[in-house]
């Protein structure tokens, strides 16, 4: 990219946003505040840094993902995931910036039982759930340009995630019980940011795509939280850093939690395959190259 456009990235410490240091410093001017410059629940911080960074592309990857703690920590969580981005929307119509904008598969309630299409109407089961949709819905409303990217069960080598959750039981147990009713599609965070590079060109600049929209952007293929666990631990096993560990599946009804989630969340990810030419591979080609990462080859 000749003139490299000036991007604001809001949530540089989170699992995305730290790969999207990196998958976008080659093609953009970055600039990237950390909690103590820019603090998502102060509206008035928010608007500052925006108008004093005057970026071509706002990239909101910051989001309160704690969904146990999200139930009993609403307010917070409604002005992360949803207050903020209406507001970076908001100031990214004012001056005429594209925003692009993370959501999520909980939007739906998991009773389709087929891949999920942008046009299906969502129907959040929990407190995260209805934040984000609410954030997607200010941005829309903002009339600023957008592209808003729902992706689902993102992991990686760093962070809190449920591959490190299972790394880490699988040093303590030989059994490992794991919910085994509940589809979805786990994503690497590195994939959404090589895919948000590959966007990027076509959003910036005066001849950038007028494009808006929503589009599902998730790794292709599927799994249930056993299946997925399960294959974490054949890897472990086979390169020989671990004992075997057993995933034993259970329901959703075994598990401990007062919180509702979608059975059934794949997303069907065609129309921005179709629109940009953006595919991520299966999950099961991934999640190799993320444990090799960790160490575990």
């Amino acid at each position: 990219m000749p003139d490299r456009p000036v991007v604001l990235l809001v949530g540089r410490t989170g699992q995305v946003g730290g790969e999207l240091l990196t998958a976008l410093d080659p093609i953009a001017r970055l600039v990237a505040p950390s909690h103590s410059e820019l603090d998502l629940a102060d509206p008035d911080a928010i608007r500052r840094v925006v108008r004093a960074t005057r970026p071509a592309v706002v990239v909101n990857a910051a989001a309160y993902t704690a969904v146990e703690r999200a139930e009993h920590d609403a307010a917070l969580c409604t002005r992360i995931n949803a207050d903020a981005p209406g507001i970076l929307a908001e100031e990214s119509a004012r001056i005429g910036a594209r925003i692009i904008h993370y959501s999520t598969d909980y939007v739906f309630d998991g009773t389709k039982g087929s891949p999920y299409v942008e046009a299906d109407a969502p129907s959040p089961l929990n407190v995260y759930g209805r934040t984000k949709l609410d954030g997607e819905r200010a941005v829309v409303s903002s009339r600023a340009r957008h592209l808003i990217l729902r992706t689902s069960w993102v992991y990686g080598s760093r962070g809190a995630n449920f591959l490190r959750t299972m790394l880490r039981l699988a040093e303590q147990r030989e059994e490992v019980t794991v919910v085994d009713d509940q589809t979805g599609t786990p994503t690497w965070c590195r994939s959404i940011a090589r895919a948000t590079a590959q966007l990027l060109p076509r959003l910036s600049g005066s001849d950038g795509d007028d494009t808006s929209g929503v589009f599902h952007l998730t790794s292709a293929g599927s799994a249930t939280w056993c299946s997925f666990a399960a294959a974490i631990f054949a890897h472990v096993a086979r390169s020989g850093a671990q004992r075997e560990v057993h995933a034993r599946p259970i329901s959703t009804s075994e598990f401990a939690s007062s919180v509702r989630r979608p059975a059934y969340s794949v997303l069907d990810c065609s129309r921005v395959r179709e629109r940009f030419g953006i595919a991520i591979p299966d999950w099961r080609e991934d999640l190799p190259s993320v444990l090799a990462e960790i160490g575990i080859v």
